[in-house]
C-alpha cells in the first residue's frame, strides 16, 4: 500500500502530499502522522496540499481530524498551499474544518507555527491570577 511520507523539519512535521488522497490513504496518514508525533515530539505539523486539485468532503474531515488528534498530542496543525479553487469548492460544500490553520505557503506556515508557539509558551509560563490578586488594591 502506498504511504504519505512524513519528514521531521526540527521540531516540526512535514507533510506532502503528492498524488490524489483516496480514503484509506487518508486513514493511513492519521495513524502515521499521530504515531509521528508521538515519536519525535514534534510541536508542530505542516501539511502541504498544493499539489491537490480537489478536496472533497471526506478529505476536508481528515485534515479537521488531523488537526484535532494533533492539538490533543500537543502539537498544532497547519495546511499550507491550498489552491484557490480548492478553497472556493470548500466553502461552496459547507465544509468547515474547525481548528484548522492555513497558510499560503510553507514559509507562511513555519511564521504563523512559530508565532503560535510563542504565544503559547508565553500564555503557559504566565502566573494565573488568584481571587487575593484580583481583590487587593
Amino acid at each position: 500500500m502506498e504511504r504519505i511520507p512524513i519528514l521531521k523539519m526540527g521540531k516540526y512535521l512535514l507533510v506532502t502530499i503528492q498524488i490524489d488522497m483516496h480514503d484509506r490513504l487518508a486513514l493511513a496518514l492519521q495513524d502515521d502522522l499521530t504515531e509521528m508525533i508521538v515519536k519525535t515530539q514534534a510541536k508542530g505539523v505542516l501539511i502541504d496540499i498544493s499539489s491537490l486539485e480537489i478536496v472533497d468532503s471526506f478529505i476536508g474531515r481528515m485534515l479537521s481530524n488531523i488537526a484535532s488528534m494533533s492539538k490533543v498530542l500537543d502539537a498544532l496543525t497547519v495546511v499550507v498551499g491550498m489552491r484557490p479553487a480548492v478553497a472556493i469548492t470548500m466553502v461552496e460544500l459547507g465544509l468547515d474544518m474547525k481548528g484548522v490553520r492555513t497558510a499560503l505557503d510553507m514559509d507562511k506556515g513555519i511564521e504563523l507555527l512559530e508565532s503560535l508557539l510563542i504565544k503559547d509558551e508565553t500564555s503557559f509560563n504566565e502566573e494565573p491570577e488568584t481571587e487575593d490578586d484580583s481583590t487587593k488594591e
